[in-house]
C-alpha cells in the first residue's frame, strides 16, 4: 500500500475522529492560527460524553468554546501561555496555567515530564513524498505531536506549506480530516497611541546595528520598530515568531539575512502570526524556515548571532530592573513567552542589544514604579536586563548600581510621576 492509500484509509470525519479520545486521556492542541477549528467544534460538542480530558496549549487564536463553564468536569484546560481566550478562565480558576520558559515548552511533552495520549494538529496537504507541512505554527508543535499515541490532523487547503524542520509524514497521522477554510488572521494588538508607539520605535530603532539579527516579541512595539529600519543594512531575523512587517524589508533589500552568524541567508521563527499576505509569502518559501521552540528559543543557539537584538514588553519594571510581564499583581494575565530566552541569549551575544520596551503609563498608572505590584512576576530578571525604553528616552542599566538604575529609570518615566518615584526612591534608599 503506497501513501497515497494511507491517506485515503485514514480520512474521517471531525466527528469520527474526536470519538478516538477517552475519557481521562491528554491531550495537545496546536495553537496560534493553527487551532483546528472543525476538530475543535467537534470535541466540544462530544465533551458531555467524557471526563477529565486535559487539554494542554500555549497561546491559541479563535473562539474558546472548549473552555466555557459547562465544560467543567468534561474538559480541563492547561494552558502554558494565557491567550486572551482562556484569560477569564484562568483568573476564575476554571483552567489550570503551567509556567514555563517558552524554550522549554516542547520538552515537558517531549521528554514525557507531560505524557501526551492524543495531539490534535493542523497540516497542510501531502507533498508528493507523503510529507505535511505544520505550516504556520511549527516551533510548539512538532515535538508534542511526535511524542503522543496517537495523532490526528486537520489537513486543510489553505495551509501554507512552510520549510525547514516543519514537516510529518501521513504514516505518523492516524486519523486525517480534510478541511478547506481560510486560517485566521492575527493583527499585533495596540500597546497605546501610535505617536508614543513610534517614539518608543524611533528609540529602539537607534539601537539596531547594521548587520543585526532581530527577534521580535508579540505586540505593536516590535512591530512599529520595522518601519524605522528602512536606512539599515543586511539585517536578519531569528525570532519565535514573525509578522507581515518583514515582507516589506524583504523586498525592500533592507532584511537579507547576509551577516548572520548561523543560519546564513534565512529567517529563523517558530510560528508566523499575521495576514493572509504574509500566510501567502511563507508559502513553500525557501528563505523562510520553522524549526522547533526548544531550537529557536535555546538561548545558547540565540547567542550565536553575533550582533543579536531581542525587543520584548512588559507591564511594568520596578527601579532595580525587575520586568514584570505575565501578571498585573496576582492576576495572571499572560507568561513568560519567549522574553527571558532571547532577553539572555542577545546578552551573551557579540555586539547582543536586549530590549525591554514598553509605554511609561497605562490608564494614568506609571509603568516605571518603585516596586512591583504585590504577587507581580517578574519575568526578566534585574540580573538580566540592559536596556529598558519609554517615550521618555533609553534607559541602559547594564553594570549600573541600584542607585544609578534607580535615577535612569526615574528620567524615562512620564514626567507626571517622576517626582513621586524620587520619593519613593529615598523612601527604599535606592538614591
Amino acid at each position: 500500500m503506497d501513501w497515497m492509500e494511507r491517506y485515503q484509509a485514514r480520512i474521517v470525519s471531525p466527528e469520527d475522529a474526536v470519538r478516538q479520545i477517552k475519557s481521562g486521556q491528554r491531550l495537545f492542541l496546536t495553537g496560534n492560527c493553527s487551532v483546528p477549528q472543525k476538530i475543535l467544534a467537534a470535541l466540544v460538542e462530544y465533551a458531555p460524553q467524557l471526563e477529565n480530558v486535559e487539554i494542554c496549549q500555549a497561546l491559541s487564536v479563535g473562539p474558546a468554546d472548549y473552555v466555557a463553564p459547562e465544560m467543567k468536569g468534561h474538559l480541563q484546560v492547561n494552558t502554558m501561555f494565557i491567550s486572551a481566550n482562556v484569560r477569564k478562565a484562568v483568573q476564575d480558576g476554571r483552567a489550570d496555567f503551567t509556567p514555563v520558559l517558552l524554550s522549554e515548552f516542547t520538552l515537558l511533552f517531549k521528554n514525557k515530564v507531560i505524557p501526551i495520549d492524543v495531539a490534535l494538529i493542523h497540516v497542510s496537504p501531502p507533498d508528493e513524498h507523503g510529507f505535511c507541512s505544520l505550516g504556520v505554527e511549527v516551533g510548539l508543535t512538532k515535538s508534542p505531536a511526535e511524542s503522543a499515541k496517537i495523532i490526528i490532523a486537520e489537513v486543510n487547503q489553505q495551509m501554507p506549506r512552510t520549510l525547514g524542520d516543519s514537516f510529518i509524514h501521513l504514516s505518523r497521522i492516524n486519523y486525517l480530516v480534510p478541511v478547506d477554510y481560510d486560517l485566521p488572521e492575527m493583527a499585533m494588538q495596540g500597546e497605546g497611541s501610535s505617536e508614543i508607539l513610534d517614539t518608543i520605535a524611533k528609540y529602539i530603532a537607534d539601537l539596531i546595528p547594521d548587520g543585526a539579527t532581530m527577534q521580535m516579541g508579540i505586540g505593536e512595539i516590535p512591530n512599529a520598530v520595522l518601519k524605522y529600519l528602512y536606512e539599515k543594512k543586511d539585517l536578519g531575523v531569528h525570532s519565535e515568531l514573525f509578522s507581515d512587517g518583514v515582507i516589506d524589508l524583504v523586498e525592500a533589500g533592507v532584511l537579507t539575512n547576509a551577516r548572520k552568524s548561523i543560519h546564513i541567508g534565512k529567517i529563523i521563527a517558530g510560528f508566523i502570526l499575521g495576514s493572509r499576505r504574509l500566510y501567502e509569502w511563507v508559502d513553500d518559501n525557501p528563505l523562510i524556515e520553522l524549526h522547533p521552540t526548544e531550537y529557536v528559543n535555546d538561548p545558547f543557539v540565540i547567542s550565536q548571532n553575533d550582533r543579536m537584538v531581542a525587543i520584548n514588553s512588559a507591564i511594568e519594571v520596578d527601579l532595580t530592573g525587575q520586568v514584570c510581564a505575565d501578571s498585573i499583581g496576582t492576576k495572571l494575565y499572560s507568561g513568560v513567552g519567549g522574553q527571558l530566552d532571547f532577553i539572555y541569549g542577545a546578552s551573551r551575544s557579540k555586539g547582543g542589544v536586549p530590549i525591554i520596551a514598553l509605554p511609561s503609563v497605562a490608564k494614568n498608572f506609571s509603568r516605571i514604579v518603585s516596586t512591583l505590584k504585590p504577587g507581580a512576576g517578574v519575568v526578566t530578571s534585574r540580573n538580566h536586563v540592559r536596556f529598558i525604553v519609554t517615550e521618555y528616552g533609553v534607559a541602559d542599566l547594564y553594570g549600573k548600581s541600584i542607585r544609578q538604575r534607580a535615577k535612569a529609570l526615574i528620567k524615562i518615566a512620564h514626567p507626571q510621576f517622576q517626582d513621586d518615584l524620587t520619593v519613593q526612591a529615598r523612601a527604599l534608599n535606592y538614591i
